[in-house]
């Protein structure tokens, strides 16, 4: 069972990643907005962060950019997911420190497979 940070602000794509991963075992923790992801962040240590990259108050973007800048949490394991798929953004995501980006939209069982490669 790993302990996940789930920041996405769509409230049905919430509850349905929340709903997949909790069915998988996983515990997790939600944010609504990229603020709340980052002090939740830096409160608490993940297994895994999937950032949804347009938030309010803060993007995935953003908060991947912060977070990275801790240093006990710099090698946190982090997934962005996005409806900007295109390939200059998945590099932009990479270079600033993203392990995985899914893009949106997704289907839950890909989500899993995802998760559990970078959970291994």
């Amino acid at each position: 069972m790993a302990h996940i940070l789930l920041a996405e602000d769509e409230p049905v794509l919430r509850m349905l990643i929340s709903d997949t991963l909790e069915d998988e075992g996983h515990q997790l923790d939600i944010a609504c907005d990229g603020e709340e992801a980052l002090q939740k962040i830096e409160q608490h240590q993940y297994d895994l962060i999937v950032l949804d990259y347009m938030m309010p108050k803060l993007t995935g973007y953003e908060v991947l950019v912060h977070m990275k800048q801790i240093p006990e949490k710099k090698n946190s394991k982090v997934m962005i997911l996005s409806a900007k798929s295109q390939h200059a953004e998945q590099e932009k995501m990479r270079a600033a420190g993203a392990d995985a980006f899914m893009p949106k939209p997704f289907s839950p069982m890909e989500l899993v497979r995802v998760v559990e490669d970078m959970l291994a």
